[in-house]
């Protein structure tokens, strides 16, 4: 019962014994079946809380301290460590901060337009997402291109989110068609449904982005290479636009529960978006990475969709959708 006191359950039971019938330690060993060893390490720790004392009518024998002076003593301990502990916190707490000004001083020669913060590495990405993620309060937007998730990130991901989640705050993710596809990374986004995040899917998305509190805004800088680095962006009007995207976007994503309906003369949503591509001229590489599948998948959608559309060639192909309706001009 006084565990949160510091007093550990053989202590206390020895302290009662003593409160109820002082006695030796004999009479105690007998009372409460214990050893020897074991009750004068009792009485060892009750001496160090002040809770026993020799007696001043028998110094061979000790004196339980009375329930009323012994909880306020060792109440009043537990504030003293409590005090000290803040101390050390608020120490800490200066210390830090010194170090991150001279961090921040340190590094002066990385480029810092208004609005704008480079970010290089993965782990001063990763340690720069942990941040803002322990800020944001309302709204977390998140592009999520790439297709199937690694189980790594899925796992890894799974007590952040729950965390945000718990603490209020809204959170809307895109993914791609393509994870409809996979079995696992579709549990990971029902858990998600289910924790209260909405999501949706669409063919492809320009790039990854998430959007904190309508604040910032991280993107990479390399949408074919996300590891390689990123751009946190604050300024309002570059936030003002990119979440203008973000919401363009969801409209036409579909929700995870429904479907993802087939297209304009019966193509899949993310047939069309190949065939969108092709028209381009992307390589099969560079739509695979749009579409967040295997370059043998867009080989084989590619391949599908010339032979349905009776094309010799990527252009006549291009030339074809459009005659057929399946794309306006211009393409790009």
């Amino acid at each position: 019962m006084l565990n949160s006191l510091g007093l550990d359950p053989l202590a206390e039971s020895v302290y009662r014994v003593m409160l109820n019938r002082p006695q030796g330690v004999a009479d105690i060993c007998l009372w409460l079946d214990l050893s020897e060893e074991a009750v004068r390490g009792a009485l060892d720790r009750l001496s160090a809380l002040a809770l026993i004392r020799a007696s001043t009518e028998n110094p061979h024998q000790l004196h339980a301290v009375s329930p009323h002076v012994g909880m306020e003593l060792l109440i009043a301990q537990q504030q003293a460590e409590l005090a000290e502990q803040q101390q050390r916190l608020e120490a800490s707490r200066a210390a830090a901060a010194r170090f991150i000004l001279d961090y921040d001083g340190d590094n002066e020669s990385v480029p810092a337009e208004a609005g704008v913060t480079y970010l290089s590495g993965l782990d001063s990405i990763r340690d720069h997402l942990a941040m803002l993620n322990s800020k944001v309060s309302t709204e977390l937007l998140t592009f999520a291109p790439g297709g199937p998730q690694t189980p790594a990130n899925m796992r890894a991901s799974r007590p952040l989110n729950q965390k945000l989640l718990e603490r209020g705050v809204r959170m809307r993710t895109i993914y791609l068609d393509s994870i409809r596809s996979d079995r696992a990374t579709m549990g990971h986004a029902h858990w998600l449904v289910e924790q209260g995040c909405q999501v949706r899917t669409v063919p492809s998305l320009p790039n990854r982005m998430i959007i904190y509190d309508r604040e910032f805004a991280v993107i990479a800088s390399n949408a074919d290479d996300t590891s390689a680095g990123a751009v946190q962006l604050s300024s309002p009007g570059m936030i003002t636009t990119l979440h203008a995207l973000f919401e363009s976007v969801w409209q036409s994503a579909a929700p995870l529960e429904e479907p993802a309906h087939p297209d304009l003369g019966g193509l899949t949503r993310q047939q069309a978006e190949a065939l969108r591509l092709l028209a381009l001229g992307h390589t099969d590489e560079a739509i695979a990475k749009r579409l967040g599948v295997s370059p043998r998948t867009a080989r084989r959608i590619a391949s599908g969709l010339m032979t349905y559309l009776n094309a010799r060639s990527r252009f006549q192909a291009g030339v074809f959708a459009v005659q057929k309706g399946f794309l306006s001009l211009p393409v790009d």
